[in-house]
This record gives C-alpha cells, sequence and structure tokens, in this order.
C-alpha cells in the first residue's frame, strides 16, 4: 500500500487505497463477474499479471474482497460487505465519467474490453433459440483489425477471442471508433445500421434483430456534458433521431 496522506480525513484514508491505478477497475471486474484471475485479465486487457496480482493483495488486506479456494485449486476473489458498499459509489463515479470524462483518444480503444463489456450486456431473451454465433470484426484498431465471437445458447452467453468453431450466424463489421460511439449511447445502434456505417452480414430475420440484442453500456443513457466532440455527437444524433 502506498504511504498515506497523514490525515484523518476518511476521503483521504478512502483513496490511500482506491487511488491506486487498476484499484477501483478490480473492484468493478469483481462487480461484474469476473471471479478468477484469468476472467479479471480479460476483464482489463491491459493489466499485467503482477500488478493485478498486487492489487487484488491489497484489497484483501483492506476487508474489500475475500479469496476462497476451490476444491479443484483454483482460487475465486468475492466481494465482502465493505467491498458491495463500494457499488453504488463506483457506479455514480461511471455517471459522471459518462457526463464529464475526457473525450476518448484512439488509444483508448481497446477491442478486447468492449469484447468483454459487450458478452455481459446481451438480452438474451430478444436472441433466437438454441445456439448464436456472432462474429465482430473491427476496422481502425490501435492494433490493427482485430476480430471476436460471442457465442450465446439458452441464455448462457460465452466470449471467444479464437474461433468457437461453430458456423457463424451473423457477422458485424464496422469502425471501431464509431461502434465504441454506439455502444456508449453517443450515437443511435439503428441509424448506424441503417446508414450501412456498421454492417450486418447474415440472414434477414438475425439482421432485424440485431439492435435488440444488444443492451448497450448501462451507463448509455447518461447524457453526456462535456463540450467536446462526443457531445457534438450525441446531440447531432438526438436532433436526427428527433426528425
Amino acid at each position: 500500500m502506498p504511504s498515506g496522506y497523514g490525515q484523518y480525513c476518511p476521503i483521504a484514508l478512502a483513496t490511500e487505497l482506491l487511488g491506486e491505478r487498476w484499484t477501483i477497475l478490480v473492484v468493478l471486474a469483481v462487480m461484474d463477474g469476473a471471479t478468477r484471475f484469468s476472467e479479471m485479465q480479460r476483464a482489463m486487457p491491459r493489466i499485467s499479471p503482477s500488478v493485478l496480482s498486487q492489487r487484488l493483495r491489497s484489497l484483501e488486506a483492506a476487508g474489500v474482497v475475500v479469496k476462497e479456494e476451490r476444491r479443484d485449486g483454483a482460487a475465486e476473489y468475492a466481494l465482502t460487505e465493505a467491498g458491495e458498499d463500494l457499488a453504488p459509489i463506483i457506479l455514480e463515479l461511471g455517471e459522471w465519467g459518462q457526463r464529464w470524462g475526457r473525450d476518448l483518444v484512439n488509444d483508448d480503444l481497446d477491442p478486447h474490453f468492449l469484447a468483454w463489456s459487450m458478452h455481459l450486456r446481451m438480452n438474451t431473451e430478444a436472441m433466437p433459440a438454441g445456439r448464436t454465433v456472432i462474429e465482430f470484426e473491427f476496422s481502425g484498431a490501435p492494433d490493427g483489425i482485430p476480430r471476436f465471437w460471442i457465442v450465446s445458447r439458452d441464455g448462457v452467453v460465452d466470449l471467444c477471442i479464437k474461433h468457437p468453431g461453430y458456423e457463424v450466424d451473423l457477422r458485424v463489421y464496422a469502425d471501431l471508433r464509431r461502434f465504441i460511439e454506439a455502444w456508449r449511447g453517443f450515437r443511435s445502434l439503428r441509424a448506424e445500421l441503417r446508414a450501412g456505417r456498421i454492417r450486418l452480414e447474415g440472414p434477414a430475420p438475425l439482421r432485424r434483430g440485431f439492435p435488440d440484442w444488444l443492451l448497450l453500456s448501462s451507463l448509455a443513457g447518461t447524457t453526456r456534458r462535456r463540450p467536446g466532440r462526443e457531445r457534438s455527437i450525441s446531440r447531432r444524433s438526438r436532433a436526427h433521431g428527433a426528425r
């Protein structure tokens, strides 16, 4: 744990732990159901294993998470009462970030984080019965053209970074930044699909149903207030949608 602020202020005491880089995102990952080390790495693709281990140890020592050993030898993490108390605070912080955080730059466009976020926010009730395999391919990514697959089967959703071995039912092609802006609610997903800027390839019933399959970011309904590119995009999108 880093050196303290030397203040009895509760905010200072809280930020001694939570102000470390990655710490809040580790708590968020556990909140979202990433209970194993490997799952947390998928939820936070850019965190190093050593840093993740350090943050988990700090959170354990602070009583925010608890580590449980399974019979098969695997370790799982869960939030304690103190960790659960952080949930509404982190969600409010996310709302503030949606309203007032800086605009995205190219280095923020992490397709692996998008993939993890999307597989947690699929509206399985709107998806066809049985197995549905969706392939996503993006241009404009910092590391080339990434591809991943989301597989839904009877309400269970899996994320695959490698081909899952099943026939693909629907393919999605888009510019990564544009898709993320739609995911965050700054652009209308349906408008992007109508204009062909997000392109679908597959049977017509699946293409028609696709917009209902994505629940989008949980913060997509939060209005952008910081002046800049993203607020301008959001306002134009709402204006076009009202016509």
